[in-house]
């Protein structure tokens, strides 16, 4: 998990390890995050990233967003702790 040290990690698990639905959470939280650029193109947000991590969907948010745009951090993990999802790599 080195390689995501830097990074929080939303996992598509609830805290009592069920698989979070609908299944294309993920896509929908990041498209929800990003943004329209030119002929309609979508433009995702450089902080926030999609993974499968062991077989599971994930979003990945750098850590450095907390500072650089805390309304969106903050958007972000009100919505896995509104929906009980596992997050790792929370910044002390």
């Amino acid at each position: 998990m080195s390689e995501y040290s830097n990074k929080v990690i939303i996992r598509g698990l609830t805290l009592e390890g069920n698989r979070f639905r609908p299944s294309d959470w993920a896509q929908r939280l990041t498209n929800a995050v990003a943004s329209v650029g030119a002929k309609n193109r979508i433009i995702y947000h450089p902080n926030v990233t999609l993974a499968v991590i062991d077989g599971v969907s994930a979003v990945l948010v750098d850590h450095s967003m907390a500072l650089s745009d805390p309304r969106l951090y903050e958007f972000l993990m009100k919505f896995a702790a509104s929906n009980e999802l596992q997050v790792d790599n929370l910044p002390a």
